[in-house]
This record gives structure tokens, sequence and C-alpha cells, in this order.
């Protein structure tokens, strides 16, 4: 089989360029100047003109939810919004139930993800207080990392206790990603302010429960493990100004050893948001400030925050709309990432290089996934056509999430996801779907 996109934008290594690409099979088997290819000798000709082509995003960081909290989402229902997204490959987190802290769980997730997942994927090992040998004994290839949660978590997740810690960053043979809040300085800010709100906290408090101090505390405590042991750490969803001097963009990214991600809903709402949007916004680290979110921007755009992510975590409605001491944090993003990021394109706050650069080539870069996150000849055909100029307004109605709502419900977005093609199908069609062939378990070159 092979497909001709004929006279499409590449958006590739920091260019746009006007190509031909073609994909036969499971490759991108050339890419030549338009007009190159006799399309007599393709299966399907898709006309680019107008449009750009750029690598599949790949996700670091998404809660799918199965197994035991399926009613939330599943991990055949949010592969297919990923895809809708733009989104072509994700990393799973472990905190589902039971917790995925022990390789037997770990390869049941594998083992469903290719019965039903079609995004290509990948699953994180969970660290607890006692399952060090399990991070020993883990497969560095053929898994995408060991999550640590030192806050916002409970039971055996939640690691907290310095000789845990170190166990786990002294043997850890591959990247450990950090959820970093302090629970202590949570639980008495929390305290203070349920002493000050006695009818109920009001929503607009989380991020004064959770602020910049108790994310700053133990981003700090993180860097300075992984510094003893020399440990490969990636710290999950930074939200503050204060955090961001803890990082260096002085080293390529490939010879870093302390890296860090920004989310997009870090990005994009800020602490002014909750008063329209409510708990819709809640997640943990918080939305903060106006300022907060311009600090992480910017070190997005400098390089001190490597990757971009959605920590996608679905609840249900129903459960959203609890009062706020019994809300869940979180929020389904796979299907509005994207284009929400190419809207922030269109307000000129990023390039669309730098948005593929850090959705895309720097997560293959920083988790070392061979022939995956470019256009070039050779690597996996993961591949997403978009137009830059088709108007739509997101919907909860239109959302594919199981949960179906999305926090963006009204926002008017500029640019549309019209193909994704995954190992060189295109499975998502303008709104038809191809559901024959399954993704792939991501590769480590480790």
């Amino acid at each position: 089989m092979k497909t001709l996109i004929q006279n499409v934008q590449v958006v590739n290594e920091g260019k746009i360029i006007a190509r031909d690409v073609l994909i036969q099979d499971e490759k991108i088997w050339d890419i030549l100047p338009p007009n190159s290819f006799n399309p007599g000798w393709v299966n399907i000709v898709v006309d680019g003109t107008g449009k750009y082509l750029i690598p599949g995003c790949i996700d670091d960081q998404v809660h799918f939810r199965e197994p035991g909290l399926t009613h939330k989402a599943d991990i055949a229902s949010e592969a297919k919004a990923a895809i809708a997204g733009g989104i072509t490959s994700f990393m799973e987190m472990p905190n589902t139930v039971p917790n995925t802290v022990n390789l037997n769980e770990l390869a049941k997730k594998f083992d469903r993800a290719q019965q039903v997942s079609l995004a290509n994927f990948s699953f994180y090992l969970g660290a607890t207080h006692d399952n060090i040998d399990q991070i020993k004994a883990m497969d560095v290839k053929n898994t995408c990392g060991i999550k640590i949660f030192m806050g916002s978590s409970t039971g055996n997740m939640l690691v907290d206790d310095d000789s845990s810690l170190n166990e786990i960053f002294k043997h850890a043979k591959t990247i450990v990603a950090t959820h970093c809040e302090d629970d202590v300085l949570i639980a008495e800010r929390y305290k203070t302010i349920q002493a000050q709100f006695p009818q109920g906290i009001p929503i607009d408090q989380h991020p004064i429960i959770r602020n910049d101090e108790a994310c700053y505390r133990s981003s700090s405590k993180a860097i300075a493990l992984a510094k003893k042991h020399d440990a490969r750490l990636h710290v999950l969803h930074i939200s503050t100004a204060k955090e961001i001097d803890l990082f260096d963009n002085s080293l390529p990214l490939a010879e870093k050893h302390i890296t860090a991600e920004a989310c997009l809903h870090h990005l994009w709402f800020s602490d002014q948001d909750y008063s329209q949007l409510g708990s819709r916004i809640k997640w943990n680290p918080a939305v903060k400030s106006i300022q907060d979110r311009a600090a992480v921007r910017q070190a997005l755009i400098d390089g001190k925050i490597d990757v971009l992510a959605t920590d996608h975590a679905p609840h249900t409605l129903e459960e959203k709309n609890l009062p706020y001491e019994k809300c869940p944090s979180g929020g389904p993003l796979v299907q509005h990432a994207l284009p929400a990021a190419l809207e922030l394109v269109r307000q000129g706050i990023f390039s669309l290089e730098m948005i593929v650069q850090k959705y895309c080539h720097n997560v293959a870069i920083l988790y070392q996934i061979p022939n995956r996150g470019f256009i070039r000849k050779g690597y996996q055909a993961d591949c997403v056509l978009i137009d830059m100029h088709s108007t739509w307004i997101a919907e909860d109605a239109s959302s594919l999430y199981k949960c179906q709502w999305t926090p963006f419900h009204g926002t008017t977005f500029h640019s549309t996801i019209l193909k994704t093609w995954v190992n060189g199908t295109c499975v998502y069609d303008e709104g038809q779907w191809n559901e024959t062939v399954k993704g792939q378990s991501l590769i480590f070159s480790r």
C-alpha cells in the first residue's frame, strides 16, 4: 500500500517546507520536492495544498483509567480520542485499580493495549515504598519509565519518605518521572483554608491550598535526589514561576539528566478562569496565576521546559460536580490539546515549529524512542494532516472521551486535525475511522 501526500507544508526539525511525502506500508518511504512522484505509482493520493503535515504527537503523561476505573475512561476510548487530536503515541500512568506496581499488572496493560489501542503505547511502572525488586527487574527497553508520586496520591503509591526515595533513585535504570507536590505543606494549607470557609471551600482556593511553595519544595527534593544518585529525572507538569530556575537550558536535550514537562492546561488557563469554569479546571498541580502561566510559557520557549503533554485524567461530570472537598482533580485533554496549542500559535505565543519540537521531536529524544517523532525517510509513518484555517467550536457532545465532556466546551478553535496516520495506516480521516489495525508497543533504545 502506497499513499502520496502531495504539496504539503512539512513541519519538521525547525523548518516548514513544501514537500511530497510518500508512505509505503508502515514507513515514510521518501520525502521530495512537490511533483517529484508520479501519482500513478500509488494507491492513494492526498492533496496537501495549503495544509500542514507534522509528526504524530507523543504524549508522555496520560491516565486512561483501565483497569478498575473504566466508568471514566478506558484504553480503547481514550486512544481513539487521542488520535482524533493528533496524538499517535501515549505513555500511561500506573494509578489504576489495581495499581501498576508489579510486572504482572504491567504486562496485563500491555496485553490489553495490543488488543484495543489504535494508538502506539507504553506504560509506566509505579514506585511504592516496597517494590524495589520490581523496579530492578523491569525491562527498560520496553517500558517507558518509573513513576513516583511524591505528592497527590494515596496509599502505597504516595512515596514521600527519604529511605524509599533514595532506594528508588539509586536503583532506577531508566527515566524517573515525578509528580512533585509537598503533601505536608498542602495539608497545613488545607486546614487553614477550611477554617476560613466552614460552609465549604470555594474552588478558587485550590491554587492557594496547592501553592507554588508546595510544588517548589517537592521539585527541589526530587532534583537533589537525582543529582545525588546521578539518576535520570523528568519532573512532570511544571505549573509555577518559582520552579523554573531549578532547570537548565545550557545542554542539548539528549545530554540532560534532569528535564521538565509542561501541560497544556497550565499554558492555557489561569486562576481567573475558576469563576467561570469551576471544578472543570481543578487539576493537581493547580492552575495558578497569570504570572505563573506566563513563566511556564516562556520556559517552554527558552528550553528550560523540554516537552509538552496533557496529563489527560478524565472523571465523570457527576464526580466533577461534587463539592470542592470531594471533587477529584483532573480532566480530559487528548482530543483538544493540539488544537489548543495551535490556537496559541495563532495568537503569536508559540511558533508552529516549536510546538512540533516540544510535542513530537523532544519526547522521542528524551525517552530514546527510535524511528518516531520526526518526518524522516525510513521512520514509522506517524503523521498528522492539519488545516490551520478551519474554524470549529469544541463541545461536550462532540467529545470522544468516555466521560463525554471537555474543559474547552464553547471554545472556538481555528485549526482542524484532518487525518492521522499511525504506522502508515490512515486511522482517522475527517471523522471516519479505520479500526482494523492496532497501534504498536513503543520500543526504547536504552
